[in-house]
Formats: structure tokens, sequence, C-alpha cells
């Protein structure tokens, strides 16, 4: 029977991997279910769920993939996000935000690794994930780029006209107030 169980847990887990873009793994230990519902929700509020993964299953698919953690990622209780980019980026930005400060003081809640376009992260490259700017401040940034200059040149372009009427008022007011 548990052979059975595995199977279809493996075959759920290659599915999601497959789907994923991104990979991030949390320690989880010794929370809570208030602390477990906080995280869960904070997720799930950026449209990102963390599932509970089986150490050996998920190293087993990883390098089925031909993708090898560090040995420290499959420690513990493991949590595992498998999701886009953009979730990816936004799950490290939850899990590294002020609210669970202390968790993470209590080394009950830590990023242990990230897969990532590719790369296999460690803890700090994991957490560096979280300084990302998501796509809307992208967004704005290459909009702020891209008008900058025609914004420049607008200015410039209405300066002239602008000050030769300035001048043509000023000789019209100087030569108003002689009558």
């Amino acid at each position: 029977m548990p052979n059975i169980i595995n199977r279809m847990v493996t075959a759920e887990l290659a599915d999601l991997l497959g789907d994923a873009e991104g990979l991030l793994f949390i320690n989880f230990s010794s929370l809570t279910m208030a602390q477990n519902e906080a995280i869960r929700v904070s997720l799930a509020e950026r449209g990102v769920s963390v599932r509970m993964v089986r150490n050996t299953l998920v190293r087993r698919l990883l390098a089925e993939q031909g993708v090898e953690l560090d040995g420290d990622a499959f420690k513990g209780n493991t949590g595992m996000v498998a999701a886009g980019t953009e979730g990816l980026i936004a799950a490290a930005k939850v899990l590294s935000d002020k609210d669970f400060k202390a968790l993470r003081a209590d080394g009950k809640l830590g990023l242990k690794a990230a897969y990532f376009e590719g790369q296999v992260m460690g803890a700090a490259e994991a957490a560096a994930l979280a300084d990302l700017p998501d796509r809307d401040t992208v967004n704005a940034m290459l909009l702020g780029v891209i008008s900058g200059p025609a914004r420049g040149l607008a200015t410039i372009l209405n300066a002239v006209p602008s000050s030769v009427a300035r001048v043509i008022q000023a000789k019209a007011d100087k030569e108003g107030g002689a009558e």
C-alpha cells in the first residue's frame, strides 16, 4: 500500500515541478498552527501556496531532472513553493517580511534553497530574491526611463516659443507703459 501512495505523491510532485518556473524550499520547524496558518494566509494573498514535501521524494525527482541541491536543503521539515517567476519572488518577499522576523530569529522559519531560472541557489541567494522588484515596479521604472527623455525634449521645445512670447510681452509692457 505505501508504494501506491508514494507513486501517487511522486506523480503529483512531478506534475507540480514540471509546471513550475522556480522552486523555493523553506524550513518549517516547531511552528504552532497559528503561525503556520499566518504564513500560509500571507502566501495565499500573493497567489502562492506552500506544500510540505518528503525530502527523499523531492530530492529524487529533482535529480531525475538534473537539479542537485545542497544536502542541507533537505534536512528537517521542508516546505516547497513551486510557482512562476512572479509567484516565487512574492513568496520570498512574504517570508522575508518583518511580520515573520521573530520566527526567522528563532530558527522556526527560513529559506533553505531555491531553483530559479535554471540556477541552484543557496539560502543567501534565495533570500536575495526578496530584493528583486515585482513586475509593476519594473514597469514603472521602465516607463520612467522611457518618458524621461521625451519629457525633457518637450520641455526644451516648449521653452523656445514661451521665451519668445515673454520677450514680446516684456517689449509690449515696456512700450505700453510709456504711452
